[in-house]
């Protein structure tokens, strides 16, 4: 019994020190000083001839790269996923986080997925826009 309390209590540590590195992809309308989103959201409203919003990646500990990738799918009714475009943008290595206004001018939704320069996911996430 008591190998599997320290067990337990190993799994949990475990998970919370690797969920406090973990990286996360905020879509916002800003981003304040500190580097954290404002008026984050999954879903966003864009007028017919475009509108943008940020990107913003939030790492756990330094992103360890000094150029980062958004590629981003367009996501169908069957959750099939068409490759859109691909977004570059340059980073320090000691940086915790980073942002990029990106311009979107159709609705649907979207998958974005974040890469470092060696092709390591950072992180991905879904956002929607309409008209």
């Amino acid at each position: 019994m008591k190998n599997i309390k320290k067990i337990s209590m190993l799994a949990a540590l475990l998970f919370v020190l690797f969920a406090a590195k973990s990286q996360t992809l905020y879509f916002c309308e800003g981003v304040d000083d500190d580097g954290y989103p404002e008026n984050s959201s999954h879903t966003f409203t864009i007028p017919y001839d475009g509108g943008d919003f940020y990107f913003l990646v939030r790492m756990g500990d330094k992103v360890r790269t000094t150029h980062v990738e958004y590629d981003i799918y367009k996501v169908n009714d069957y959750g099939d996923e068409k490759y859109n475009t691909t977004i570059s943008q340059d980073v320090e290595y000691d940086w915790t986080y980073f942002w990029k206004k990106v311009t979107f001018y159709d609705a649907g939704t979207y998958k974005v997925y974040a890469y470092d320069d060696d092709d390591y996911l950072l992180c991905s996430g879904t956002v929607e826009v309409h008209y």
